[in-house]
């Protein structure tokens, strides 16, 4: 069943054809086997999965069961879990045991799905390769000398890999469709504050944003269902837009619907939008002629194709880099040693516990980016360096707004090159972070953007084309990549030996 699509496997597990309890056994069983090779994931949870299986089955018997009753799944290790290890990836947190679930994870439970386990991650989601891990780099399926992308590598890499058919990410700059373009399969980051971010540990907040992984646009659709909804009892950001009541006034409106509404509506007269700036100098070859062919592929499909500008595009990293930092300065304050997490086994007084639990707990990476966040807030930077970022971050939404009043969709690469060898980069953090620079202009707006499948480049690794809707366009996002990939087969391969 690992390479049938959910609804397959939500329609045997109705049927009774296979057990939720065989589901999970042979999930475990394919992380024993795989995860020596590919470090996909730091915790497994066996007892709490057969149980979830067996609840599952019960629920199933009764008639009781939804799309993801039974249905393994996986968990990036930013999100709380109740009575499970969540690390983020960190010494820091290497020894936290959560008291309390995340609202995702509850929204999961309830929903039936089975977590078999904790993805790897950068530490705090802090990278672009999955390299910055205290529990060593995620491997690519693909070519177990490349990376699989960051910082929700650990996450793409087990659906990559037929481990779970769906697991959840984080997207700060990036995070969810990078290693889905780079490990060949479909991940969704939704627009800001339609997933609550309560119980998943906190990098950057005015960015992070929960999304979901999966082999295709339909599963993301089921899992995304899922994931959704209004917490304003323990999310000040959950935002899901505003309607006109019977009134005629604004009012919240709490559901997005079924996202999976406009899966089967054909692409004919829809107005896909090429940013030019996107499609200058970076790209490279083997990436250009991946996305090219995407891009005629939709055409062939009925979709119209325009040229829109995003004139600040180029302006992302920095701003992101100045913001993102800022605000994981002030996050990550909170670990000190003192109530959780790692605390220094020597120490003189109160600050030497501080200074040396942190210097102990935290990455090379993570400080660096507290150190400059630490700077641009200081007295006399602030308004030199974060209060301009924030200005540019203004532009940069304010061009994707123009740009949607000539297109319904926005279309570009997601990485510039396929996935690099591990070690690669990790002595020039310009060229890390630069790995992102298709991807962080989103997440400054707080759009709904994916990546799905679109061919292979250099070395036979996977080539990801990314889609960016409108606020509160998930629908019409998946819709189109499944209308693309009802058409192609790009998100129906598997690496070798998975």
């Amino acid at each position: 069943m690992i390479d049938s699509s959910l609804k397959d496997i939500a329609a045997a597990l109705r049927d009774r054809k296979v057990s939720a309890v065989e589901l999970a056994t042979d999930s475990l069983a394919r992380i024993d086997a795989g995860n020596p090779k590919i470090n996909a994931f730091v915790t497994l949870d066996r007892d709490g999965a057969l149980a979830a299986a067996r609840a599952a089955d019960e629920r199933l018997a009764a008639g009781q069961g939804g799309p993801l009753t039974g249905i393994p799944l996986a968990h990036k290790d930013v999100f709380c879990t109740e009575g499970v290890l969540t690390t983020c990836g960190s010494k820091m947190l290497s020894n936290f045991v959560s008291p309390y679930d995340a609202h995702v994870v509850s929204l999961l439970k309830a929903a039936g799905a089975v977590m078999v386990g904790k993805t790897n991650m950068d530490e705090f989601a802090m990278g672009s390769s999955n390299e910055n891990s205290h529990f060593g780099p995620t491997r690519n399926p693909w070519d177990t000398t490349k990376v699989p992308g960051g910082s929700s590598g650990g996450s793409a890499a087990a659906v990559a890999a037929r481990m779970v058919p769906i697991a959840t990410g984080t997207d700060t700059g990036g995070s969810i469709r990078q290693p889905a373009a780079l490990c060949g399969i479909t991940g969704i980051k939704p627009t800001y504050g339609t997933v609550s971010r309560y119980g998943m540990i906190a990098y950057a907040s005015s960015l992070d944003q929960g999304g979901a992984f999966g082999r295709s646009a339909e599963d993301c659709a089921a899992l995304l269902n899922a994931m959704v909804g209004l917490d304003d009892t323990k999310d000040s950001t959950s935002w899901l837009g505003l309607d006109l009541n019977e009134s005629g006034k604004l009012v919240p409106n709490t559901d997005l619907g079924d996202l999976s509404r406009e899966l089967a509506i054909p692409l004919t007269g829809l107005r896909i939008g090429l940013p030019k700036e996107f499609f200058a100098e970076g790209m490279e070859g083997d990436v250009r002629a991946a996305v090219d062919a995407a891009i005629a592929e939709y055409r062939k499909l009925g979709a119209t194709i325009v040229e829109v500008s995003l004139p600040n595009a180029r302006l992302a990293i920095p701003a992101y880099y100045v913001i993102a930092p800022a605000e994981a300065s002030s996050n990550l304050s909170r670990f000190d040693g003192v109530r959780y997490g790692h605390r220094a086994a020597e120490y003189g007084d109160l600050n030497d516990m501080y200074c040396k639990s942190r210097a102990q707990g935290f990455g090379g990476e993570v400080k660096r980016r507290i150190l400059v966040g630490t700077y641009v807030l200081s007295h006399g930077y602030y308004d030199a360096y974060y209060i301009k970022a924030q200005k540019l971050r203004r532009l940069i939404a304010n061009d994707f707004a123009a740009a949607f009043t000539q297109c319904d969709v926005i279309a570009g690469p997601v990485s510039p090159s396929v996935a690099f060898g591990i070690g690669e980069k990790s002595d020039d953090p310009v060229q890390m972070y630069l790995s992102d620079i298709y991807t962080i202009a989103v997440n400054l707006a707080g759009l709904p953007a994916l990546s799905h499948p679109a061919g292979f480049g250099v070395g036979n690794l996977p080539v990801g084309l990314q889609l960016i809707g409108n606020y509160f366009g998930e629908a019409r996002l998946l819709g189109a990549a499944h209308q693309f990939q009802q058409a192609t087969d790009w998100h129906l391969r598997a690496p070798a030996g998975f």
